[in-house]
Order: structure tokens, then sequence, then C-alpha cells
């Protein structure tokens, strides 16, 4: 098992400093597949890639950039990811918890997660969001597992608020301004690269999942150890295996985000000004 130690976040944070000098982020933020246009609207960016961050991982997921980019959105100071890390790219729980902990080092003070995930709520329809309320992870893994670091967090920790309901109550506000239809529902957490199952998928349903996705989860969880507010969403890309016959494709997911970019763009800048 691969764990780092706390000097290496350090160091990796460290390096992110010296290129942003005096900018100081308050918000963290990680764009997931076909999500990646809204990286546009920040102003003033600095961008660092991953490759050049010491002890840091690379993005190989279609739709990920591979880097950093600082600068301003809403008025917040914003240290967006342009491409996130995923278990079936290879990498071990334990690593998933280097970016948040990196933002945590660099000043963050809240986080915004996003996803493409598959619809399993029958209510649900390609283009909608989904602001996260809980997760399901079955999955007995988990980024905190091994030594624990308590420059981070505790050994033990709560997570029933991990999905903070203040900023949740902000999301919800702000949709209201939105010509997007939006949610509030449970997400389940499948490690892919496969996409699920029909009986995984009707299971998923029976214990109360609304949308399925392979990502997100082991950020929330790293940030509720280190004390970091959480606030997520999906965008549901697809409805989920066997609701429809039609074959679940990676093109799919990077189609629908690119279709629903402009509005989902503007409602995240309205959001970002509120919080």
């Amino acid at each position: 098992m691969t764990s780092y130690t706390y000097e290496q976040y350090v160091k990796a944070a460290d390096y992110i400093k010296g290129k942003i000098k005096d900018f100081k982020p308050e918000i963290g933020m990680i764009l997931g597949s076909g999500l990646g246009y809204f990286a546009e609207r920040i102003e003033d960016r600095i961008e660092i890639p991953y490759r050049d961050i010491p002890n840091f991982l690379t993005s190989t997921a279609p739709g990920h950039a591979g880097k950093f980019i600082f600068g301003t959105v809403g008025g917040k100071r914003l240290m967006c990811m342009a491409g996130r890390f995923h278990r079936y790219e290879g990498y071990e729980y334990s690593q998933l918890a280097l970016p948040i902990r990196v933002m945590k080092l660099c000043g963050v003070e809240k986080v915004i997660l996003t996803n493409a995930a598959g619809g399993i709520n029958l209510d649900y329809h390609v283009g909608d969001i989904m602001i996260i309320s809980d997760h399901i992870k079955l999955i007995g893994d988990s980024t905190l597992i091994g030594p624990n670091i308590p420059e981070f967090g505790p050994r033990f920790f709560d997570v029933q608020n991990m999905y903070d309901k203040n900023l949740r109550k902000i999301a919800r506000e702000c949709a209201k301004e939105s010509e997007l239809t939006f949610h509030e529902g449970v997400y389940i957490f499948f490690a892919g690269p496969q996409y699920e199952t029909p009986a995984e998928i009707r299971a998923s349903r029976m214990m109360g999942a609304d949308a399925s996705g392979m990502s997100t989860v082991t950020e929330a969880l790293t940030a509720a150890h280190c004390g970091l507010p959480v606030l997520a969403f999906s965008l549901i890309s697809n409805m989920a295996a066997g609701v429809t016959d039609q074959p679940l494709s990676e093109q799919e997911v990077l189609d629908v985000g690119e279709q629903v970019g402009p509005k989902l763009e503007e409602y995240f800048v309205k959001l970002l000004e509120k919080l």
C-alpha cells in the first residue's frame, strides 16, 4: 500500500504556493468528466500541470485536462482541479487522498466537487443536476486506511454532515434561478471502470440511491477528515444500466456535458458569488 507522509504532502503544497505567490485560495473545486468547460471562466489564471508537482499523480481519464488552475470566479479565489484521479486508473485508495490534503495545506476552506453520473431515480432525466445529500459506499477500502496523519484529522471522525447542510441550502436557493432541473439525492459509489450491471442498479435503487458514479466519494471522505465542508453535484449524463436499452459510453458523458455546460457554468458563477 502506498501511503504518503505528512512531509510529502507539505512538499507538494510548498511547490504550489511558490508558484502562486501571494494568491490565497479559499475554495477548492474539482471538475468531473465533461465539466472541464467551467475552467474557462476562471480569471487572472495561473496554471500548474500535475506532472510538475512533487509527489503528485497523473490524470488519465477522458475529458480530464490534468492541471490545477488558480484564479477568481464570482469574486471567490479558486484552486480548481481540471482533472481528477480514480481507483480504476490503478491508483490505490490511499493515494486518492492526495489532492484534497494538498488543497487543505494551500489554505482552502471549503470544497466543491462535481461529477457525471448515471441516473438511478426514475424521476431523473439526462441533463438534470443532483445536489448530493449523502452517499452509499459498499466498497470496504477508504482513502483513510493506513497510518493516520493527525495534522489533517483524527483517526475516527464523524461524517453525518459531510455534504454540508448550509452549503446545500445555498445551492438549492441558487437553483431556483437556473433553467436547469435540480434534485437533491444520494450518490452510490462504484469503482469502475466498467459501468454497473442492471442488477446492481436495481439493488442500488432499493437501497435508496438516486445516481451512481466512480468518483467524488473518495474526495468527500478526505475532506471530511480534514474538516473541510463539502458541496457536491452530479450531472446526470445518462440513465444507469437497465433503465433504458441504450448502451452506455464515455462519449455520451462528454456530449451531455457540452450541451448542459453553458447553463451549468452560469449557475456555478452565481453560486460562488453567494458562498
